[in-house]
């Protein structure tokens, strides 16, 4: 069996601490990502990056107050950790607000970016950016509620209503009535019919001078921008032009990047996390989930990419993808595939 006493030692070293509620974290994000972003995945991301603000998938309202399970679940370890909410019931958001903050969350995110169909359905996502007064009117209900940070995800217009005229109106309605002062921009419109949400994340093209612009004439306003940045590099050119940027499948895809993020982004003199440290370090809690009943598969598919670029990672990929759901597996499927890279370095 694999001590805890490991995961503290290697989570001391690298300075990862329980967070307080603090203002905003956003220099530097991991997108809300739906079926991707679970409480698995968070914990590993956070093994390499103690900075990184990460986020929750999109949780309804009507999961958290009417559904069985526990949809708030998260280790602590976790914060700083922001929940992001899908819903336009201001009454229902404000009671999972509350909810949300007394379990320690550490910002309250409202969706107002996602286009597809069943969202639409449920009068939440992106086509709220029509209706720049009910999100205000939401934002403004969970603030009454809740101290932690308020915020709204959104992209820069929706169908046809895709000026920059358009994106300023909502910006300056939710601010104006609301008092919201912080928002993720997803550089791209969305086309809330004809589109998949894939298709949503690749075909409208990034217009990221748009979201600088939006900076300098609401310079009041922290603005972070997300979509379609794959690296590093792009996100320090962004950041001399916004507060924070967020970044989604490429941090999902290629974890290694993270191992980067307090070096490179917040403080030269914090090493760059070792990733076949980060795996080890992972194994108490696998171990501890395993004995809860959680299948090895629903933890190792987030850690497929970590060795991407570094010879045995596709050893790494093929081991865990045709043994991790087995019936059975355990920590020594991975010790196995980890061998299959190391014994290459």
């Amino acid at each position: 069996m694999h001590e805890n006493k490991e995961t503290e030692k290697y989570i001391e070293n690298i300075g990862i601490q329980e967070s307080p509620h603090r203002l905003w974290q956003g220099r530097f994000s991991v997108a809300p990502m739906l079926d991707w972003t679970d409480r698995h995945c968070r914990y590993f991301h956070r093994l390499l990056t103690k900075q990184t603000l990460l986020y929750t998938e999109m949780v309804t309202t009507g999961a958290i107050i009417h559904g069985k399970g526990d949809y708030l679940a998260y280790n602590k370890e976790e914060n700083p950790i922001a929940l992001q909410l899908g819903g336009s019931d201001p009454q229902a958001l404000a009671h999972c607000a509350q909810i949300a903050q007394e379990r320690g969350y550490d910002e309250i995110n409202l969706n107002v970016g996602c286009p597809s169909d069943r969202v639409q359905n449920g009068r939440f996502g992106a086509c709220l950016m029509g209706e720049a007064e009910l999100v205000a009117d939401c934002v403004k209900a969970m603030q009454d509620v809740a101290s932690v940070p308020i915020t709204v995800k959104t992209r820069i217009g929706i169908d046809e209503q895709d000026s920059y005229e358009f994106l300023c109106d909502f910006i300056d309605t939710v601010v104006q009535r609301s008092g919201c002062n912080i928002f993720t921009i997803h550089a791209r419109k969305a086309w809330l019919s004809g589109l998949s949400p894939k298709e949503n994340r690749e075909i409208p093209p990034l217009d990221y001078p748009r979201v600088y612009q939006l900076k300098k004439d609401f310079p009041q306003l922290t603005i972070a921008i997300n979509g379609g940045i794959k690296s590093l590099e792009e996100a320090k050119q962004h950041l001399q032009h916004v507060d924070g940027v967020m970044v989604g499948r490429e941090a999902y895809q290629n974890p290694s990047i993270l191992a980067h993020v307090d070096h490179e982004l917040f403080d030269s003199s914090i090493p760059v996390v070792n990733s076949v440290e980060a795996v080890r370090a992972l194994y108490p809690y696998i171990e501890q989930e395993l004995s809860k009943g959680t299948y090895l598969g629903h933890i190792t598919r987030h850690i497929l990419g970590i060795f991407q670029g570094i010879p045995g990672a596709r050893q790494w990929r093929r081991h865990l993808s045709e043994n991790a759901h087995k019936l059975g597996a355990d920590i020594s499927v991975v010790e196995q595939a980890l061998a299959m890279v190391t014994e290459r370095m």
